[in-house]
């Protein structure tokens, strides 16, 4: 099979993948998917320094979430999940437009 065949059909495979699991846990779970690859391109590819900062930064990611959810649309409250969303699509499609790049620096 040749590379950028495979390659392809893995790109699909994977995005499916994502799509079930983020469908199944939520657009929460979403978060737990983007913030070490954000923090990777951050801190650098240490997973020393990515496993020490991305659980801080996904929790302050999702108190931000929280608070954004209860002011924006006061009185009523917006699920978080549309706020993490909101954050996290464009995240990911910087991710998926930068490919291996943004999280090797090559």
């Amino acid at each position: 099979m040749p590379p950028d065949r495979l390659r392809r059909e893995l790109f699909v495979v994977t995005a499916a993948v994502t799509g079930t699991v983020v469908a199944v846990s939520g657009a929460i779970g979403f978060v737990g998917l983007m913030v070490p690859h954000l923090v990777r391109m951050l801190v650098g590819a240490s997973h020393a320094r990515v496993l020490a900062v991305a659980p801080l930064t996904g929790a302050v990611l999702l108190v931000w979430a929280d608070i954004l959810s209860r002011v924006l649309l006061a009185p009523t409250e917006l699920p978080v999940g549309v706020v993490t969303a909101a954050l996290g699509v464009p995240a990911f499609l910087l991710l998926m437009r930068r490919g291996g790049h943004a999280l090797t620096g090559r």
